[in-house]
C-alpha cells in the first residue's frame, strides 16, 4: 500500500462531516500527511429558469460564505501543522470531489461521512459518499455518525 501523504475531507458543515475532518487530523497526525478540506456547492438548481437570473449572485454569496466556514473549521495552528489547503468548488458534489482527488495525485486517502440514511432513502437519491467509494483512486474511509472519535486537545472540528 502507499504511503498516506495527503488525505481529502469533504464536508457539507453537518456535525458528521465535522466529526469525519476530526478522525481525519488523528490520521493525519498518525501518517504526517497534509491535509485538503473540501465544501462543493451543488449548483444544479441554478438551471431552473425561475432562478436563472439570481444564480451567479446567488453562488458568488454562497461561495463566499462557504469559504468562511471552511477557514473556520481548523485552527490557524492546525493549518500551518497539516499544510491544510481549503478549497471551494461548485457543480455536482461527488463529480468535483472525484475531479479533485484526479488533479491532486498526492491524495492517498479520503475521510468522508456517511449520512446514516437507510438503503431506501440512498437508493432512491444516491449519496455523495457511495459515488466516491464506487469511483475514487484512493481508498476511501467512511464515517457513519455513530462511530466514536476521540477528541484530541484544542480542534475546532469536532
Amino acid at each position: 500500500m502507499p504511503p498516506v501523504n495527503s488525505i481529502l475531507v469533504p464536508t457539507d458543515f453537518s456535525a458528521n462531516s465535522k466529526h469525519a475532518l476530526a478522525y481525519a487530523i488523528q490520521l493525519a497526525d498518525t501518517f504526517g500527511a497534509s491535509l485538503h478540506v473540501i465544501h462543493v456547492l451543488d449548483d444544479s438548481f441554478a438551471l431552473g429558469g425561475y432562478l436563472e437570473m439570481y444564480a451567479g449572485d446567488y453562488m458568488e454569496a454562497a461561495s463566499r460564505q462557504a469559504a468562511v466556514q471552511l477557514e473556520a473549521l481548523l485552527t490557524p495552528e492546525q493549518k500551518a501543522r497539516y499544510s491544510a489547503a481549503v478549497v471551494v468548488r461548485n457543480g455536482k458534489p461527488a463529480t468535483e470531489i472525484l475531479a479533485y482527488i484526479a488533479e491532486h495525485h498526492d491524495i492517498g486517502l479520503v475521510v468522508m461521512a456517511t449520512t446514516g440514511r437507510g438503503s431506501v432513502a440512498r437508493f432512491m437519491l444516491g449519496s455523495v459518499t457511495d459515488k466516491v467509494v464506487r469511483a475514487a483512486p484512493c481508498p476511501v474511509l467512511t464515517l457513519h455518525p455513530n462511530d466514536r472519535v476521540e477528541e484530541q486537545a484544542p480542534n475546532r472540528a469536532a
